[in-house]
C-alpha cells in the first residue's frame, strides 16, 4: 500500500474546474513533483492533501488512514512556501524554535539540540542569531527548509519553492534539498512549473493539466516516452507535426543533419536551415522543411555542426530514425512552446 494517496479528487471553484478526478499514488521516502503550468491545479492538489482546502469528491489516505475530514493540525506534515513565510522579528534560531517550543514532549534541552541539528544540515548554525532581512534569500529558504523538518513531520509539502530565486542559488539549493530528503528518508511532493527542476530533483513526476493528470513516472520515461501531445510539448523540447489526423513528436537531439543527401532506414526531410543558434556544447539549428513549409529545430554536437559548416539559407537533409517519432491518433495539437 502507498504511504499517501488521493483517489478521485474532484474540486471546483465556483464555474471552474480545478481537479477532475485525480488520483495519484505516493510511496514512503519518495520525491515526488507535481508539474504543470500556471493554472493546472497542481497548487489546489498540494492544499487538499495538506487539509488547507477541501475536496468535493474524493479521498486523502495518508499511512493507511482516511485523512480526507482532517485539519492541517491532525495530517502531521511540514510545508514550505515560495514566500519563506518566517517570522521578521525573530532570529533564524526563534524562528525554528518556535515551532519546537509547541512539542510539550520534548524538554528544552531536546529542542536546543533539534535546533541546532537542523541548522547544521542546513549550513546556517553560524547564522542562527541573524534576523531573515540580514539574509540572502537563498538563505531564507533553507531556513524554512530546516523549520519545516525540526519538527520530524511524516511528510514534507514544498510550494514552488525555488521559484524566487535567481538561477545559480536554484541548482545549488536543488542539490542541498535532494541531499537533505535522501538522508532523512521523508516522504516529499514539490508543487513546480519548472520542468528542469522536476527533472533534476523527482523520484517520480505527475504532470498535469487542465484539471487532470497527464502522466505519471519516473523522469525518463516522462522525456522518453511522453504519453500525449501535451508531456511531449510541455517537457523539453520536441517537434510536433500533425499528418493525417495523427500528431507525430520528434526530439531534436535525434535528429542527424547531412548536406549531401538522404541517409539509409531514416526518415529525410529536405529544408532549409533559417538560424544557427551556438549553445556551448550544443549547437541548435532551425530549418523550414521544404514540402510543409514546418519549422523543425535539431540540437546536434558542436564539433559537428563546426565541421559540416552550417550557414543559413543551406540546404540540408533532417535525418530522423523512425524509432525515434512519437505518434499520437487523434490527439489536438498543443500550443507550442518556443524552440
Amino acid at each position: 500500500m502507498a504511504f499517501l494517496s488521493v483517489r478521485n479528487i474532484v474540486k471546483h471553484f465556483d464555474t471552474h474546474t480545478a481537479l477532475k478526478n485525480v488520483s495519484i499514488d505516493i510511496e514512503k521516502g519518495e520525491l515526488v513533483s507535481i508539474l504543470g503550468p500556471s493554472g493546472c491545479g497542481k497548487t489546489t492538489l498540494l492544499r487538499i492533501i495538506a487539509g488547507l482546502e477541501t475536496a468535493d469528491e474524493g479521498q486523502v489516505i495518508i499511512d493507511g488512514r482516511d485523512c480526507t475530514s482532517l485539519p492541517p493540525s491532525k495530517r502531521n506534515f511540514g510545508i514550505v512556501f515560495q514566500s519563506y513565510a518566517l517570522f521578521p522579528h525573530m532570529t533564524v534560531e526563534q524562528n525554528i524554535l518556535f515551532g519546537l517550543n509547541q512539542q510539550k514532549n520534548l524538554s528544552k534541552e531536546e529542542r536546543k539540540n533539534r535546533c541546532q541539528e537542523v541548522l547544521e544540515m542546513v549550513d546556517l548554525y553560524d547564522q542562527r542569531k541573524k534576523y531573515p532581512a540580514q539574509m540572502s534569500g537563498g538563505q531564507q529558504q533553507r531556513v524554512a527548509l530546516a523549520r519545516a523538518i525540526s519538527l520530524k513531520p511524516a511528510f514534507l509539502l514544498l510550494d514552488e519553492p525555488l521559484s524566487a530565486l535567481d538561477a545559480k542559488v536554484r541548482v545549488k539549493l536543488r542539490s542541498e534539498i535532494c541531499k537533505i530528503q535522501k538522508r532523512l528518508g521523508i516522504t516529499t511532493i514539490m508543487v513546480t512549473h519548472d520542468q528542469e527542476e522536476a527533472l533534476t530533483m523527482a523520484d517520480k513526476i505527475v504532470v498535469m493539466n487542465n484539471a487532470v493528470v497527464e502522466q505519471i513516472g519516473k523522469p525518463k520515461e516522462i522525456y522518453d516516452v511522453p504519453k500525449t501531445a501535451f508531456v511531449a510539448n510541455f517537457i523539453g523540447t520536441m517537434n510536433l507535426y500533425r499528418r493525417e489526423q495523427k500528431i507525430y513528436g520528434v526530439r531534436p537531439e535525434i535528429i542527424e543533419i547531412t548536406k549531401t543527401g538522404k541517409m539509409r532506414e531514416v526518415e529525410s526531410w529536405k529544408g532549409v536551415i533559417e538560424e544557427v543558434e551556438f549553445r556551448g556544447a550544443l549547437t541548435r539549428v532551425y530549418g523550414k522543411l521544404e514540402d510543409t513549409k514546418e519549422t523543425i529545430c535539431a540540437d546536434i554536437d558542436s564539433a559537428r555542426a563546426g565541421s559540416l559548416v552550417l550557414d543559413e539559407q543551406d540546404q540540408v537533409y533532417f535525418n530522423i530514425p523512425k524509432s525515434g517519432i512519437i505518434c499520437y491518433p487523434d490527439a489536438q495539437m498543443p500550443e507550442r512552446n518556443s524552440l
